[in-house]
Parts: C-alpha cells; sequence; structure tokens
C-alpha cells in the first residue's frame, strides 16, 4: 500500500517464508496503516498516528486471520533478538488467544511478551473480543507487565466485545481504552484488480486490533519527543 510503502524497513514471513511484504488477510495492512500511514492515498486526509514511524512486521497470521502460539512466540524471539539492530521501541500485538489456551502454552507466552518488556520495548497488546462478560481479556493481554488495550465505540462507550477484566490473578485490565470502532485505514487490496474491479485505498475495521495500533502510534509520538 503506498501509504506504507515506504515505512517498511523489514518484513519477515514466518509462515511460508516468502520475501518481499505481502498480505493476504488485511489484518496487518489496516493495523500498519493506523499506527503509520502517511495518508499518500488520500493527501494526508487519513494519515495514521505515527507517520514518520518505521514499520517492522512480522507476518504470524494465516489469510484467515487465524494463527499458533509456537508462531507468534517465533516472532517474539525474532525481536528479541534482534530489536538493538532495528532500534525496536514499541511492540504491538494484535492478536490474542483464546481463555481455553493450555496452562503450557499461556506460561510461554506471557513469560516472551514479559522478556520483551524487560528488553526495554513498549509492548502493546489488544484486549481481544470476547467480551462483555467478566475475565475475558485475551492471552497474552493478562500480563501483568504490557499495555493491554480495550475499544470503545465513537460515543465513548465500552465496545460490547471488547475484553473485560479482571485476570485470574485479580489484575485490573484494560489499561487503557481507546476508539475502536469503524477505524478507517489501509486497504490491502488497493494495489490489486480483481475481476475487473478496482479497489478503495481504504477500508473500516473494528475491534480491539484496531485500537491497539492507536496506543502504539501514540507511544511512537511520545518516544519521538
Amino acid at each position: 500500500h503506498p501509504d506504507i510503502r515506504n515505512q517498511i524497513v523489514y518484513f519477515k514471513d514466518l509462515l511460508h517464508g516468502r520475501s518481499g511484504p505481502y498480505d493476504d488477510c488485511g489484518h496487518g495492512t489496516h493495523v500498519c496503516g493506523i499506527i503509520a500511514g502517511n495518508g499518500k492515498a488520500s493527501n494526508g486526509k487519513y494519515a495514521g498516528m505515527a507517520s514518520a514511524a518505521s514499520l517492522i512486521v512480522l507476518k504470524v497470521l494465516g489469510k484467515h486471520g487465524e494463527g499458533n502460539v509456537e508462531d507468534v512466540l517465533s516472532g517474539i524471539r525474532w525481536v528479541l533478538e534482534n530489536h538493538r539492530k532495528y532500534r525496536i521501541r514499541i511492540a504491538n500485538l494484535s492478536v490474542g488467544a483464546g481463555l481455553e489456551l493450555d496452562e503450557e502454552k499461556e506460561r510461554k507466552l506471557l513469560a516472551a511478551v514479559e522478556a520483551m518488556w524487560d528488553a526495554g520495548i513498549a509492548v502493546i497488546v489488544s484486549a481481544g473480543n470476547l467480551g462483555p462478560g467478566e475475565g475475558t481479556i485475551t492471552i497474552p493481554g493478562n500480563s501483568k507487565k504490557v499495555i493491554t488495550v480495550g475499544a470503545m465505540e465513537r460515543t465513548g462507550r465500552l465496545m460490547e466485545h471488547s475484553g473485560r477484566g479482571p485476570t485470574d490473578s485479580c489484575v485490573v485490565k484494560p489499561d487503557i481504552i481507546t476508539e475502536g470502532q469503524k477505524v478507517i485505514s489501509c486497504n490491502y487490496l488497493y494495489m490489486e484488480q480483481k475481476n475487473g474491479r478496482n479497489y478503495f485505498p481504504y477500508s473500516i475495521k473494528s475491534g480491539t486490533s484496531m485500537a491497539t495500533p492507536v496506543v502504539s502510534g501514540a507511544a511512537a509520538l511520545y518516544f519521538s519527543k
């Protein structure tokens, strides 16, 4: 997408080993646009939060938005091994495992995100969309150390499906909520043409996955100061 093309300084495909940035789902492109889109396709109207930020993109989700803990852990290990080389200050995780995740995988995932935090990286994680019941924060958003983001409607109310605390260890979550309803960002199909159809450069998505990069972009602006 032209809004993020120049912002991507590194891309790694942990699923298929393909070289060069690509997106077969749309989730990642939308998230990246919220963080750092420069609004080129709209003359700045739909720029992201921190349009001068650099993006290191690790693909860990499949074409239907599905994933597994092992691939996410591989991505986190890469960050821990390379964060100094690429000067990574923020890790945006618009992903979350369900509450039925087995204890061993949960322990490994929590340990991994907390290792990033201990390495000096601001880890910003979605609260998940399993609400509105209590104790519905997805993993690893239930970590004590990370910044867990819930989503609110444009009216200021918490969105119905945004994950809610407390966690099993009685930690109050989410840490912060911000707008996550009908967020406009980059459409991954924009540069493609299918069946003679041209796609609009932007699409609308809702959820905590969209609220999380709003906070990550704000963190990038804070660090830039």
